[in-house]
């Protein structure tokens, strides 16, 4: 087969549920483009779905393609699993992925012509080569153990964990079946990109098929996620208001700012969208939860803001104010920050990026120890190499509250005049004068006001004239 396989399955999983046996002709792409339509405007399911590709190495049944729309039911997948592990041991690889929908091939599997781009190309692969396969685009999901359970049950065996280091090492008894899991994460953080995960996820597949082509063993291969990583949620015409409304936008709730009061009054204020850590890989987001300011101390040229968490990690703000002779005004700038976990402390130095004049507040859309980085790891300690920090959508303020409970003026880290802007500014100003000094030239220029007959007498241009 010369086309890929996510291109001759580009109609497929644009139906939103048409099941497909690979080896069927190749449509017209304007023909998928006019099913893609008419499947968006008949559906009139909202029930979240995840897609299923199966392949084996000897062929599986023929499966008969329902109409455009259809959503394959957990009834019509045991009858068709019925007959394809009706008689004999049969062995079985299930790729479960913690999420996985239709759309992420659409995003990531190259299937618009760049194929090189795909992030599932051993999984294309693999699909090529089969005698046969079955893609469900959209499969009813209704809990994330329906899958196993099912095949637990058609097999009746147990499944056997299992990954590529210890596959290799593995004795498959061919005589009775065997259901082999490979679990595969999804995306999650701010670490790796989908598409980087997919593409990891798709070398874990293609190792395992190479490992039990070596092997020699006959067998059928699952993919499908433990639940939809894209749920699109739709409102049957039944319950939509009838009559005219007012199209008002619901106002988002937006959270209270942390405040710590001296004497009734506020001292410090701190809000940010979120609050991220990171400290073993996994990002915790400690805006979530509602911290305790005990320790917490101001005055008038030092503050100290100390958010306590039920998980047990301290975050410390240590601000302070000075007079600068140079702008003769107070300035206030952010310290240090520490972060504290399971009595290992790490420290971060933003004097040298955050500061504000003291009666502003400072804000700042991305504050981060690692990329773009406000917030400098210091030397001194170790645990700042491997922990970070990525504070959105940032706002403190330690002195001069003359606002009540209000921020003050916010000082942006991002400047009105930033580099592209003056150089722009330079550009166009260098690119005038050449122009006027071009035009000034031009406007001195005299035209003769005498001209020279060659047929008669030369003209004789008297010295005094």
């Amino acid at each position: 087969m010369t086309v890929s396989w996510f291109a001759s399955r580009e109609q497929n999983f644009a139906e939103n549920g048409k099941m497909s046996v690979s080896g069927s002709s190749s449509k017209v792409r304007l023909m998928a483009m006019f099913v893609l339509l008419f499947a968006l405007f008949s559906s009139q399911s909202s029930a979240a779905q995840v897609p299923l590709l199966m392949w084996s190495s000897e062929g599986l049944p023929p499966l008969a393609s329902p109409a455009a729309g259809h959503i394959t039911s957990n009834d019509q997948l045991t009858a068709y699993l019925t007959s394809a592990f009706g008689s004999g041991p049969n062995t079985v690889l299930l790729f479960l992925q913690d999420k996985l929908s239709k759309e992420d091939f659409t995003l990531f599997g190259g299937v618009f012509g760049n194929k090189q781009d795909s992030a599932f190309q051993n999984l294309e692969a693999a699909l090529q080569a089969s005698p046969s396969s079955v893609s469900l685009p959209a499969l009813e999901w209704s809990d994330s153990s329906v899958m196993l359970a099912l095949l637990q049950e058609k097999l009746d065996v147990s499944p056997v964990l299992v990954d590529a280091d210890t596959l290799s090492h593995l004795s498959i008894n061919t005589s009775a079946s065997n259901l082999l899991l490979i679990n595969l994460p999804y995306c999650s953080g701010l670490e790796k990109s989908c598409k980087e995960v997919l593409h990891e996820n798709d070398g874990i597949i293609g190792e395992v098929l190479s490992i039990m082509k070596d092997k020699d063993v006959h067998f059928t291969a699952m993919y499908t996620g433990l639940q939809p990583s894209r749920v699109i949620s739709e409102m049957s015409m039944s319950q939509q208001a009838v009559g005219r409304s007012l199209l008002q936008a619901v106002e988002p709730t937006v959270k209270e700012p942390i405040m710590f009061n001296v004497s009734g009054n506020p001292c410090i204020m701190l809000w940010a969208q979120n609050l991220n850590i990171s400290l073993t890989g996994e990002w915790i987001d400690l805006a979530a939860q509602t911290p305790l300011l005990d320790g917490s101390i101001c005055n008038g040229s030092n503050s100290l803001l100390v958010l306590t968490y039920a998980s047990g990690h301290i975050l410390r703000f240590t601000m302070s104010q000075r007079l600068y002779k140079v702008s003769a005004r107070n300035w206030f700038t952010l310290d240090s920050v520490q972060l504290q976990s399971k009595n290992l402390t790490a420290s971060y130095i933003g004097r040298r990026n955050i500061y504000a004049p003291a009666e502003y507040s400072f804000h700042c859309q991305s504050v981060t120890s690692f990329r773009d980085t406000l917030l400098v790891p210091s030397k001194n300690n170790p645990n700042t190499t491997q922990w970070r920090l990525n504070f959105v959508d940032f706002q403190i303020q330690g002195f001069g509250l003359a606002n009540g409970t209000n921020f003050s003026y916010a000082s942006d880290c991002a400047g009105f005049f930033t580099a592209g802007i003056w150089m722009g500014l330079i550009t166009s100003l260098l690119m005038l004068w050449i122009f006027v000094y071009g035009m000034h030239m031009i406007m001195q220029l005299n035209t003769m006001d005498r001209f020279d007959d060659p047929k008669g007498p030369s003209i004789s241009v008297p010295q005094t004239e």
